[in-house]
């Protein structure tokens, strides 16, 4: 039997509940964007298929940001995982172009308690291990979400969605205009990768060997030891990966590796896969198994070629693949590379944000991690053309392939979460849509957050 399709019969959907903000995604920026609006008085649901919150920053293991966390509530999470144990001081690293300031690495377990705590505190509904399928659309216009769980599948009503799927999922699926990567017939984007552990590391060998190896040109190493659990940092080990795949046949995917401390813990980004459609439920898998593969490799690598590894083993695979690029909405101002320089100043801007360019070339080159002066993120940018009451947060906003190395990073993210959150429970507030909400008091309750909005602010603190 070939089939190509099947029917399926019409139903009625019950109501599970009603809201005046939904917000699809608990990755590291719906959170954020759920404590924002919640904390205005807002009835907010936040639903997550998995179950618990921080997406990549959590269960991806990559606990370190790629930047400057500089206000709002990023930086009050931030100090409050610092309080706890859970997060060391930021540090400077430095790089073949110049030093870049780099948020401390986070404990993920702490980051996903303390995620949730302040969710709850806020008066967040979280709905954990549910599934969003998709939008509901009427007369153009965003009215709830039709959600899967075990109790079957049920409609949230909302007065504003906030799609923080990291894939625009809910945008496209509501008829929103995308590109796809770099836009282009043949779309570039960046490649996905897994993050892992290594457990039984000696920090201290590690560190003072990196200190004087010129194969270690990208670095942060904390001057005392008791700064190594949150703060060392090492990038590079080009020519002793080459010599090591040269010598023993085993072939990775990547250039150079990049280590780094949380909670004394290792944690390692070493693998790659390119060309991957993580639509494609088969292509998805693959690249799992792929990376599956790799990390055997690296393991390998690390153990017999960098000293202090000698005793290590592999502590923790990541549960989750880490998508770097899939799609940007169209919005009503596209973000660009220029921009992204810091060359724009924007009347409506929403955060400045100082994060590191990071790009991962599509075709398989070195990784391109350098410092730039702080840019603007215009409100337009989270406005996705053709459809209302539908605003955009995370790496899918409306940014090209360029500008997207910097706006798809966590501070980035989740700055785009908090101006969301609050946009989106000031239009409720006000009776208007998201498009028309008086952008003057967006602006002013971002600033009571303490979240500088021009890359003036940034450079003069």
């Amino acid at each position: 039997m070939n089939r190509t399709t099947i029917q399926e019969a019409a139903r009625e959907i019950p109501v599970l509940m009603e809201a005046d903000v939904v917000i699809v995604g608990g990755g590291t920026t719906g959170p954020i964007a759920a404590i924002a609006a919640a904390r205005r008085g807002r009835k907010v649901v936040l639903i997550e298929r998995f179950g618990s919150l921080g997406g990549i920053l959590t269960l991806g293991l990559n606990t370190k940001p790629s930047g400057a966390i500089i206000g709002g509530i990023p930086l009050e999470i931030w100090n409050l995982a610092r309080s706890v144990g859970g997060a060391g001081a930021d540090y400077m690293a430095t790089t073949k172009t110049g030093g870049v300031h780099i948020a401390s690495p986070t404990d993920p377990e702490i980051m996903k308690m303390l995620l949730t705590r302040l969710c709850v505190e806020a008066g967040v509904q979280i709905l954990f291990e549910t599934f969003v399928s998709a939008p509901h659309v009427e007369h153009g216009s965003i009215t709830g979400v039709i959600i899967e769980s075990k109790s079957g599948r049920q409609f949230v009503g909302t007065k504003v969605l906030i799609d923080c799927s990291a894939d625009a999922d809910m945008a496209a699926k509501a008829g929103a205009p995308f590109v796809m990567g770099s836009g282009e017939r043949e779309a570039k984007m960046q490649p996905v990768s897994m993050y892992f552990i290594m457990k039984n590391v000696d920090l201290k060998r590690l560190a003072d060997w990196a200190r004087t190896c010129d194969d270690v040109p990208a670095r942060a190493i904390p001057a005392d030891e008791a700064g190594l659990d949150y703060g060392l940092w090492l990038t590079g080990f080009n020519g002793m990966l080459r010599r090591f795949q040269a010598e023993t046949g085993v072939k990775l995917q990547r250039e150079n590796i990049t280590l780094k401390t949380a909670d004394g813990q290792m944690y390692v980004n070493a693998t790659r896969v390119l060309g991957v459609n993580v639509f494609s439920p088969k292509e998805f898998t693959d690249a799992i198994l792929e990376c599956y593969r790799q990390i055997e490799g690296v393991c390998r690598f690390l153990k017999e070629r960098v000293p202090g590894f000698e005793q290590a083993r592999l502590g923790q695979v990541s549960p989750i693949l880490g998508v770097r690029e899939t799609r940007h909405i169209v919005g009503e101002y596209t973000l660009t590379g220029a921009d992204s320089r810091g060359e724009t100043r924007f009347d409506d801007s929403i955060a400045a944000d100082n994060s590191a360019l990071d790009i991962h070339d599509p075709k398989g080159g070195d990784v391109d991690f350098q410092s730039m002066p702080p840019y603007e993120i215009p409100y337009r940018c989270l406005l996705p053309q053709g459809v209302e009451q539908l605003l955009v947060a995370g790496r899918c906003i409306s940014a090209d392939h360029e500008a997207h190395a910097r706006s798809r990073n966590m501070p980035a993210c989740m700055a785009t979460g908090q101006a969301a959150g609050v946009a989106a429970a000031i239009a409720v507030e006000q009776g208007v849509s998201v498009r028309r909400v008086p952008l003057d008091r967006v602006q002013a309750a971002l600033r009571e957050l303490q979240m500088p909005l021009h890359a003036e602010e940034v450079r003069a603190s």
